[in-house]
């Protein structure tokens, strides 16, 4: 028998936190600097020892990643979408990495382009080729992608290192030649004036923070500052209304939002505030001819839907379409010409409500439908839907079992037509499969929803392998969705459950309150209840039950194999967020400042130091056995910095008292990626491979 390589041991470097009368030494905050070459030389030997202890595995990676790429259709084209004078689209090619994004003339195609074969439709104009500009690079990102009103120009901006700093170019549609110099250190959000003439983009702070809007003249001179928030809370956001007739800053903070706006007939005017921010009160602006539409939750915490005159300047003027329901949230609007599409979420699921515009009305609407869904778990969502003016809006619907099929609804009557169900190769059936929506009851008594997925063929018997996926954080919701890799795990057996933990916004505003700040622990202790449940009903064997998460996931990881090591038989932690209270206390690393709203303040607050002290998983590692774990980062990850798994690793080996040979610790650092790892997508197919590999080694179900 082969004696296992040795893993690497990362220096102790005394290293001194005080805060709150606690001295704490953190001997491995020195990984943190990757100018420093011994932190590159430690990443390339966790690499290296990662590679060693799963060369076993090379046999299964390649049969999962040929699974994957012969299940998808890999030469294809997304559902057309009528802008203006043309039909816009991406497609793919089979062998090359990125898309290819489209359009072609109405007049050339009064109908929905198709793809002629393997070959792309005809009339088609190229507007980008992500394979052309990934050319001699190892990653690459897109920011925007903004073509003008006029359909003349494209700006769109492009991250080659995964840090999440983008460069904007400008290209002439009429020539395909990039007319001005580069914008480099832009932020997300690009947005066009009515002519033409100028773009608006944004710009971060060395937190990473959107933070400021700045207008550059199309063949002019040095571009101006418009705007900049100051307060280290808020987050920035850019767009164009949906009619195009105004230019929307969105500033925001986990509590409190505020919008600006300005015609995009006036680009060198000032932004107009919608309404003053007001400490705790959240709203979203739809510009719509001559109102606006809002979204908040000035009087209900699951929000409202109001109407005000366009020049409304004052929460004060807004009129109540849609009160305010208990169980019912209110998510989102999209305007049209003539009618609203209000997204909404019930009993855990998402709803799309039509509801035709009626001036006549004391609301401006009347009674409309709901977009119905036929499924038990699913999720539903507004799609493209790019033209103010329209008689039909896009929807996208799927469920653990159901690909994603996009849907055109006629506004008037609420009659669905199929125009493109996602297709999945090799004889794949829906029939095969079974789904299923668990309760599970938390240790406060509180009901928790699970959408879980298997084969036909699978029983509730206590034998089966499975996988519980987490996220719980932000308020983001982990709606019920379908995957070609999923595929990979379903047919060796496994069952698959998504855990909608409070934290997340599956069951409204009073679910993400309650999974955060002071009350962070119950989205722990609610996965540690959904786990329970896989194995009491049956679903899942005791000893053979695994986890994943990334992120805000990832932190999720961490506290729950402090709390329920045992519960679990492999773990694949994603860009972890694990080092937690080391982050949370530093308000010059990215990202900080905003996240007070989300964890607390630790720096200024004793009793939030002392509970997120409790719950972080770098500080709270116990001398047990611990499952099997791979943690995968990135080294140019600016959300999550790579030093919070490293130095995690680093502590779990030394801590933990599992075999290393049956029950491995592992890290895999990709040395040019961010938050999102690996940009192509053979090569997010290939890394995906390895994590479904090492899980379903781990639980015996290769």
């Amino acid at each position: 028998m082969s004696q296992l390589p040795t893993p690497p041991v990362a220096a102790t470097i005394e290293h001194l936190r005080e805060h709150h009368g606690e001295t704490v030494n953190d001997p491995y905050e020195w990984l943190r600097d990757k100018e420093d070459p011994r932190v590159i030389a430690h990443l390339e030997a966790e690499n290296a020892y990662t590679e060693a202890r799963t060369s076993h595995l090379s046999g299964l990676t390649e049969s999962v990643f040929t699974e994957i790429k012969t299940r998808t259709q890999q030469t294809d084209l997304s559902v057309p979408v009528r802008h203006a004078d043309w039909w816009y689209y991406s497609r793919t090619v089979e062998g090359q990495q990125y898309a290819i994004h489209s359009r072609i003339a109405l007049s050339d195609s009064p109908q929905r382009p198709e793809l002629s074969g393997e070959d792309a439709p005809a009339h088609e104009q190229i507007l980008l080729d992500g394979n052309v500009e990934a050319e001699g690079e190892s990653f690459l990102a897109f920011g925007a992608f903004e073509v003008s009103h006029d359909g003349m120009q494209l700006a769109y901006s492009t991250d080659t290192s995964g840090d999440e700093r983008f460069t904007v170019r400008i290209k002439d549609l009429a020539t395909g030649a990039v007319t001005e110099p580069g914008i480099e250190g832009v932020g997300y959000g690009l947005a066009w004036s009515a002519d033409g003439s100028h773009l608006f983009y944004t710009r971060v702070d060395d937190a990473w923070r959107p933070f400021q809007v700045w207008r550059h003249e199309i063949g002019g001179g040095e571009d101006v500052l418009v705007f900049q928030e100051e307060d280290e809370r808020y987050w920035m956001g850019l767009d164009t209304s949906r009619d195009e007739t105004h230019l929307i800053i969105g500033l925001g903070t986990k509590n409190t939002s505020e919008y600006r706006i300005l015609p995009t007939t006036d680009p060198t005017g000032e932004f107009r505030v919608v309404s003053p921010r007001e400490e705790g009160v959240e709203y979203a602006v739809e510009v719509a001819g001559e109102d606006l539409w809002i979204v908040h939750n000035k009087h209900h915490r699951d929000s409202e839907l109001a109407r005000t005159p366009l020049t409304s300047t004052s929460s004060a003027d807004w009129t109540s379409v849609i009160p305010g329901q208990d169980g019912q949230r209110i998510v989102g609007v999209d305007a049209f010409a003539t009618h609203l599409a209000v997204a909404l979420r019930r009993d855990a699921l998402s709803q799309v409500r039509v509801l035709p515009l009626d001036p006549g009305s004391e609301t401006g609407v009347g009674e409309g439908y709901q977009v119905p869904v036929d499924e038990v778990v699913y999720s539903i969502d507004t799609g493209n839907n790019p033209d103010h003016d329209t008689s039909s809006l896009q929807v996208v619907i799927e469920s653990l079992v159901t690909p994603r099929s996009v849907y055109d609804v006629e506004l008037a009557t609420g009659e669905l037509t199929l125009l493109k169900r996602q297709p999945v190769l090799g004889g794949y059936d829906p029939a095969d499969y079974q789904q299923h929506r668990l309760w599970a009851t938390a240790s406060d008594g509180t009901r928790v929803p699970i959408s879980l997925v298997a084969r036909k063929d699978v029983l509730a018997d206590g034998t089966a392998p499975g996988l519980l996926y987490g996220y719980g954080s932000y308020e983001i919701s982990v709606d019920p969705y379908f995957s070609v890799a999923r595929l990979s795990y379903l047919d060796r057996g496994v069952v698959y459950a998504i855990a909608h933990i409070r934290g997340g916004g599956e069951m409204g505003r009073g679910w993400y309150e309650n999974g955060r700040m002071e009350h962070k622990k119950n989205t722990f202790t609610d996965f540690v209840a959904c786990a329970d449940e896989l194995v009491s009903s049956g679903w899942v064997a005791p000893d053979r039950l695994a986890a994943a998460g990334g992120s805000a996931g990832g932190l999720l990881m961490g506290a729950v194999l402090n709390l329920a090591p045992e519960k679990f038989r492999a773990v694949h932690a994603a860009v972890p967020f694990v080092d937690a209270l080391t982050t949370i206390l530093d308000p010059s690393l990215p990202l900080t400042v905003g996240e007070w709203e989300e964890w607390g303040n630790p720096l200024e607050h004793a009793d939030v130091y002392e509970y997120m002290r409790d719950y972080t998983p770098y500080e709270n590692i116990r001398a047990v056995d611990y499952p099997a774990i791979l943690a995968t980062t990135g080294l140019n990850d600016t959300r999550v910095f790579f030093v919070e798994p490293a130095k995690w690793v680093a502590r779990l080996r030394e801590t933990v008292t599992s075999d290393p040979g049956e029950r491995p610790i592992l890290l895999k650092t990709e040395m040019v990626a961010g938050h999102g790892g690996k940009t192509g997508r053979y090569d997010a197919w290939r890394e995906t491979a390895f994590e479904v590999a090492f899980l379903l080694d781990q639980l015996g179900a290769a």
